[in-house]
Order: C-alpha cells, then structure tokens, then sequence
C-alpha cells in the first residue's frame, strides 16, 4: 500500500489540472451556437429570461430530455455577463475535464510520474474527448463523476485515504441530476467492479443497495417534478425520452458490438492501444505481479463495465462512452510504468514515433485540405508556424533520453489542439453557421412586426438553431405541407428551406419573392414576406 500522494503530487496535479483547464477555454468567448450545443445555449438562455425551474425549457414549455442541473450551471456562469456565451456554456464541460486530469495524474502519479503524465496526453489526444471538452457535454460530466468515485474507491484501499463514503453518495446524486438514470448507474457500476475484484462483497453490496435507493428515490422525485413542471403528459414524455426511448431505440439503435469496433476510431489514440497493450500483458503473461499491473486490471474492468453496460440500451452515441477513456488513456499508457520486454518496448517505440510524427502529418494534412477548400482555409500562417516549431521541438527530444517519451507526448498535444482551435472549430462555424441568416432575419422582422412561421423545420431540430440567435422570447409558429402554408391568411414571415420555397411552385405564395436569402446550418435559406391580400 502507498502512502496518500504526497504534498508534491497534489500540488502537481492542481497545476496540471490548471493548465488544462487554460488549454480547454482558449479563445473561447464569442463563438456563435451551432449543432447540439444550441439546444443547451438556448436552455441556458430562457432559464436567463424567466429564472431557475426543474427542468430547462424551450419555446417557454419544459423540455423532458434533461433535468435543468447543467443548465443551472451555465446560468450562474452567465450572470455576471447578463448573456450566455461560449465560455459559459463550454465552462462546465472543461471543468469536468480538467477534473479528470487532476484526478488521473493523482491516481497514477504515486507508481510512476512518466505514467501519469502519458495517461494525461493519451487522454488529451483522443478525438472524443476533444470534441466534448469544447461543446456543452453532459456526458463529460458524467465521465468526471465516474472517475472521481473509482478515484475515491481506488485512494482508500491503496493510499491510506479515508473512506469517503458520504461523498461518493453525493456524487452519485450528482450524476444522477446531471444526466437522470445514466448518470448514477454508470459510477456505480464501475465502483461496484473495484469491490468485486478486490473480494469487497459486503460493501458492493452496501453501495449498490444504496445506489438502488438513491435511483428509485431520484426517479420518484423526477417523476413528481415532472408533474409539477407540465402535467401527466409532460410525464409521460419524461419516461419515453429518459427511459423507453434509450432503451427500445427510438434515438436510434445499433448493434451490440458498436462501441467495440466504433472506439477504435472515436477514441483513438487511447482506445486502440489500450487494446494493443492488453494483448501486450496477456502475451508476456503478466510477469509482473506489482501494483501497477492491479491498477491496469482494475481500470480495465471498470471501462468494460461501461462499454458492456452501455451496451445493452438499443441507442448509442459515441459520446456514451467517455467515462471509459480516462481508463483506456492508462491502460494504454501501461508501457512506460517501467514493463519490461521487447513487445512492451515495441509499444513504446510505436507510441513515440507516432507521437514525433503528429505535427509534420498535421501540416501535410492542413496543406491538402487548403488546395481542396481554399474558400474556407484563407490564412494558415499562425497554425503552420506553431507546427513547425512543434516538429523542430519534437526532433530535438529525439537526443533528450530522460524527457523523450513525455515531451514527445505533450508536443503531439499542442499540436493537436492547437489545429483543432486554429482551423478546425472556426472552418466548422463558419460552414455551420445560423447566427448570420438569423438575425438578419430577426433584424428585418423588428422593422415590420408579425408572427414568424418556421416551415418544415424541426421544433426540436433546426427551429432550435434558429431560435437561439433570437435575443427575446419568440413563440413562432410551425407548418409542415404547402397546404398549411396556403392556409396563412398573413401578415407573417415565413422562414424556409430554399428546397422548400422551390417546391411552392403551384401554390398561391409562388410568387412571393425572397426578402432575404442566406446560408443557414450548411443550407440555403429564405426568408419570404407574406402580406394581406387587398380586396
């Protein structure tokens, strides 16, 4: 058993925490809403404008997908700036991550700080994970959730920590708010495989029967909130989205081993070659029996645990699956603990050299990617300069022995996020964009006042993307068929597809012609002005 990590280790890992935590918000401010973080913006906005309630709303009616906890952070986050921005929306989510960043390098550090450090970047170069630290993700909460209780679990029985029981339960609760019934069944899975394998029946059984409380009592109150927030049929729509929708498949089903095969390029690089240095331990036949090889063991049951019970709901996403990659990043960093043999030097040989190539195939990639969209990649000076740099520096690490394998690590780091930040997330809002067209649109709408009517687009889907750019409640109105649309007597704006418009070819509104036209979440858009008929 290892002493608590020492005074040193602690203080490392908060500076590391915080250093992740700048990476994970830099430049991150003003930037416009776009694909699934509108929904959550849009939450954060109304919860803005009417207060604080149980669950976030859109169009002023509760919304049944989610409790309103991440909502509530964004909002508290928001207040001293009067609006929700990208950084209050992004805050939470980055926290999380750097928590788990914190907590890795506190739970590997006390084996082996190379170990802890290449966990670390593993983890912060996996695509998953880069994607969720920079968007609204509850499910990256979730993750840090699940890896505060096996960290928790873990520093008792090995650190000569005290048993935090109290705590664990609050966390459980606390996955629970953020994410209802996923969010405190996944920790308690992965806690209850640490007791199983360590022999610890009595106090599996001891925390899964409490977890079975706090979740009966939580859906219970979930439930009755429910029913206060809309009604039986609010309830309803909380069960069918919550419950049977996850599990029967109606957000989309796919097959058992989908988190298997589709990890391998989600949750590269750590997934992959935590697999590749599993078959590494079971090839050597475990020679070494030490702790680091029970921490390897431990971390490899708690990420079945997610993948195998994640598993069984029919609907799956990718990002279900990030309270596995804190554990693959330290299985897959297993190799430089100090493992002796050729294949683990062979891994650790394939890691590096893959690490020293990252910058100079980033570099390639941005020049074929330029000659392919120019329009979109006008300037690359900055990101190439900061490439070459990374690659000079990755070669030079080559004839530093002692920081090799940790420099090369963390250069594949920066060059990695600072591609993502540079080009990829401002080329993704530029092509995505809904901010331009929409208060354009609003902007025209004030001029002249009258109902707004979104046609053929989502209440739940595009309307969302339209409706978080709108600075004040709007209750538009929907149609679906040109029919509905004849039927408008008007004044009214209409906001379409330009499909949609082209399709009213025929109809009495064929003549109307566009007041304002754009481009809007990658399509073409139209705004149309319809008008009284004059008797």
């Amino acid at each position: 058993m290892h002493a608590y990590p020492s005074t040193g280790i602690r203080q490392q890992s908060l500076g590391l925490g915080l250093l992740a935590l700048l990476l994970f918000c830099a430049g991150v401010y003003q930037q416009s809403a776009i694909g699934f973080d509108s929904r959550f913006v849009l939450f954060a906005q109304e919860m803005l404008r009417h207060g604080p309630g149980f669950f976030p709303t859109t169009y002023g009616q509760p919304y049944a997908d989610y409790w309103a906890t991440s909502t509530f952070f964004t909002w508290l986050l928001s207040l001293p700036f009067g609006q929700v921005n990208a950084l209050t929306a992004w805050l939470p989510s980055a926290i999380a991550s750097a928590t788990i960043v914190t907590l890795m390098y506190r739970l590997v550090a006390p084996y082996s700080r190379t170990w802890a450090l290449i966990s670390v970047a593993l983890m912060l170069l996996s695509n998953t994970f880069i994607t969720e630290t920079r968007a609204v993700s509850l499910d990256q909460m979730v993750a840090a959730v699940t890896f505060a209780v096996f960290y928790l679990g873990y520093a008792a029985d090995h650190f000569q920590a005290p048993r935090r029981l109290l705590l664990i339960l609050a966390l459980l609760v606390l996955g629970f708010a953020i994410r209802g019934p996923i969010g405190l069944v996944v920790p308690t899975g992965v806690l209850c495989s640490y007791y199983l394998l360590n022999g610890q029946w009595r106090r599996m059984i001891t925390v899964g029967l409490l977890a079975a409380v706090l979740l009966a009592a939580g859906i219970g109150l979930l439930l009755w909130l429910a029913n206060v927030s809309g009604g039986p049929t609010f309830v309803q729509d909380v069960i069918r989205m919550q419950f049977m929708g996850r599990m029967d498949g109606r957000e989309g089903a796919s097959g058992v081993l989908f988190y298997f095969s589709s990890s391998l390029g989600n949750y590269a690089l750590a997934y992959p070659l935590a697999v590749l240095v599993l078959a590494a331990v079971l090839l050597v036949g475990r020679k070494d029996r030490g702790p680091a090889l029970r921490l390897l063991t431990l971390c490899t049951a708690a990420g079945l645990i997610v993948m195998i019970g994640l598993s069984i709901p029919m609907a799956k996403k990718a990002r279900y699956m990030l309270p596995m990659l804190p554990m693959a990043a330290i299985i897959a960093a297993y190799p430089f603990q100090g493992a002796q043999g050729r294949v683990f030097q062979w891994l650790r040989g394939l890691m590096q050299g893959l690490w020293l190539l990252i910058p100079g195939l980033l570099i390639v990639g941005l020049l074929v990617a330029k000659r392919r969209f120019a329009e979109h990649l006008t300037s690359l000076t900055a990101v190439m300069a900061i490439l070459g740099v990374l690659q000079v520096i990755a070669l030079g690490l080559l004839f530093k022995p002692r920081v090799r394998a940790v420099g090369l690590a963390f250069t594949a780091v920066l060059a990695l996020w600072s591609t993502y930040i540079l080009v990829f997330e401002p080329v993704e809002r530029m092509l995505f964009d809904t901010r331009t067209f929409s208060r354009a649109t609003v902007e025209l709408i004030q001029k002249d006042p009258a109902p707004v009517v979104l046609h053929a687009m989502g209440k739940d889907a595009k309307a969302i993307k339209f409706m978080v750019n709108v600075e004040h409640d709007l209750f538009p109105v929907f149609t679906h068929s040109v029919q509905e649309l004849e039927n408008l007597k008007g004044p009214a704006w209409l906001v379409m597809d330009k499909s949609d418009y082209e399709a009213l070819k025929g109809s009495r509104l064929a003549t109307l012609q566009p007041v304002l036209n754009g481009s809007f979440d990658k399509d073409d858009y139209v705004l149309l002005h319809l008008v009284p008929v004059q008797p």
